[in-house]
């Protein structure tokens, strides 16, 4: 599930220039019963290994068992996960336990990256699990700033389909993964940013300025409302 506006405008030139050596990255994608991270619970987790050449190396995909046997699924009409489904399958420690192992030491990749590692960091405190990535890229975020007026859609079946990638099965964490894995390279690429496996030494330099850099928590109740109001009139010129 993801929540993502669409604004319009004209494109722009790179960033940044640079060829990236080292471990490579770690796609993922997560399908879960609703929004919010406190109430809804992740259904589904798939993760597509790839190389500092940007090729697709290995895959793994779960569903995860619900935490009582009536949770909510949530909307199945865009997830299509059904409680019967679930049955038998992993524990979301297990599953976070192979997710942990298969992110560690790269760079963790996903559309809309704040909603999917929302969901997965919680999902780990609650495994008792540490995920120990090298950095964080936004495929969302990289297609918008070639587009910084929203002239084209941004949702991932729409980049997709600007860069010739089939994703024949959307909200299906392992089929969003592999397209999202697809489309990296072309967005680094369109940003000045080569994938290159040359270089034993693991260097992340030129995606310095494409990494997604996580927000302070969000305060709730009535001082988080001051702060935001402080935060909003800073921000307004004066007239």
């Amino acid at each position: 599930m993801r929540r993502t506006v669409r604004r319009r405008g004209v494109s722009r030139p790179p960033a940044t220039t640079g060829t990236v050596a080292g471990p490579g990255f770690a796609v993922v994608d997560v399908e879960t019963s609703g929004l919010s991270t406190r109430r809804h619970r992740v259904l589904q987790i798939g993760v597509v290994s790839v190389g500092p050449t940007g090729s697709i190396d290995d895959s793994w995909s779960s569903l995860v068992a619900l935490p009582w046997r009536f949770s909510r699924v949530g909307p199945r009409r865009v997830h299509g996960i059904t409680r019967r489904a679930l049955r038998g399958a992993p524990p979301l420690g297990v599953a976070m336990a192979d997710v942990s192992e298969r992110t560690k030491g790269r760079i963790l990749v996903a559309h809309n990256i704040g909603f999917d590692l929302e969901f997965l960091e919680r999902a780990a405190r609650r495994s008792h699990v540490q995920l120990d990535e090298r950095g964080l890229l936004c495929t969302l975020v990289l297609s918008r700033r070639l587009d910084p007026e929203r002239a084209l859609g941004h949702r991932l079946v729409d980049v997709a389909a600007r860069h010739g990638v089939s994703l024949d099965r959307p909200h299906d964490a392992l089929a969003d993964a592999y397209a999202t894995a697809e489309v990296l390279p072309h967005l680094l690429t369109a940003h000045g940013v080569e994938l290159d496996s040359g270089g034993a030494d693991p260097e992340v330099e030129p995606l310095d300025a494409l990494m997604w850099e996580r927000r302070p928590p969000r305060r709730r109740g009535l001082r988080g409302a001051l702060a935001r109001r402080r935060r909003r009139r800073a921000r307004t010129p004066a007239r």
